[in-house]
């Protein structure tokens, strides 16, 4: 593991930037839900239309970051996946053979 951990180190700054990134989007995903029961229950129960504006301005808002944060994760996700496939495959490789072969 502790290996493994070294091996990542170059990348650390592109996981940790994806791995915000996904957690963002995540919140902007959960969040879209209470926004909506809060224009059903605030603003349609009292007819307050400059509310319900508001509030879906801001769900517009939220959908917009969490789409931005998906597509920005996505964007930086493959680059360092390549580069560890580049160092994992090589080191695996002899320990994959002797644990299916026994040579």
């Amino acid at each position: 593991m502790i290996k493994l951990l070294r091996l990542l180190k170059p990348y650390k700054f592109h996981i940790a930037l994806v791995l915000v990134l996904i957690f963002l989007q995540s919140l902007s995903d959960l969040y879209l839900p209470t926004l909506m029961s809060d224009i059903v229950d605030i603003g349609i129960v009292k007819g307050d239309t400059q509310y319900i504006i508001k509030i879906g301005t801001l769900m517009l808002l939220v959908t917009a970051l969490g789409t931005f944060c998906s597509i920005v994760a996505n964007f930086f996700h493959p680059g360092y996946q390549r580069a560890l496939a580049r160092i994992f495959v090589p080191e695996s490789l002899p320990m994959l053979k002797f644990f299916f072969t026994g040579v």
